[in-house]
């Protein structure tokens, strides 16, 4: 039990959660107020979930809630209780990346790293959603998100990357190195 946690239920003012965090069944205490970005981050050790402005507009904190992108910093923790929660730890398989954090990587996509977790989370879920799309469309996704090191293009240029690996592997299609 973390620090928080203890001196919490010392007040009664905690409440007990269990989530599913990146596959995995994890329960902890939070405050009723509590962001879900701060109970990740504090109470599960999640801290790729990154706060930044904790109004919903940067987009840092995006994590996906039931298979949805959603800003963390503005959703309660006891709202996420029962629920599936992922994080950017839970985007690939333990000690590889996967394709979208490798055409980030390719495409030189991020530079500092604080938006980089927000914006693989909100690309990833677009991609579910959208597996064909527009350069139109992958900035307007992105218009969601403040970045203030790469530009973006790198960042389009990697999710549409990602798209066109995508379509070729169903395709059964060779897929050339960018």
């Amino acid at each position: 039990m973390s620090k928080m946690s203890d001196t919490l239920m010392r007040h009664g003012e905690a409440q007990r959660i269990t989530l599913t965090l990146n596959g995995r069944e994890r329960s902890g205490y939070c405050e009723p107020r509590e962001l879900l970005s701060d109970f990740l981050r504090h109470e599960l050790g999640a801290t790729g979930t990154h706060v930044g402005c904790e109004h919903g507009v940067c987009g840092a904190c995006t994590v996906h809630v039931g298979g949805v992108a959603a800003r963390s910093c503005l959703m309660l923790a006891v709202q996420a209780d029962g629920r599936r929660v992922e994080t950017v730890e839970g985007l690939a398989p333990a000690q590889t990346l996967g394709d979208l954090q490798q055409a980030f990587q390719r495409h030189h996509a991020l530079q500092c790293g604080f938006c980089t977790a927000g914006i693989l989370m909100s690309c990833a879920d677009f991609l579910q959603r959208m597996p064909d799309p527009s350069e139109e469309q992958v900035r307007e996704m992105l218009s969601g998100h403040i970045c203030r090191c790469t530009g973006y293009t790198p960042i389009v240029a990697a999710v549409l990357d990602v798209a066109a690996r995508r379509r070729n592997a169903a395709a059964g299609k060779e897929v050339e190195h960018a």
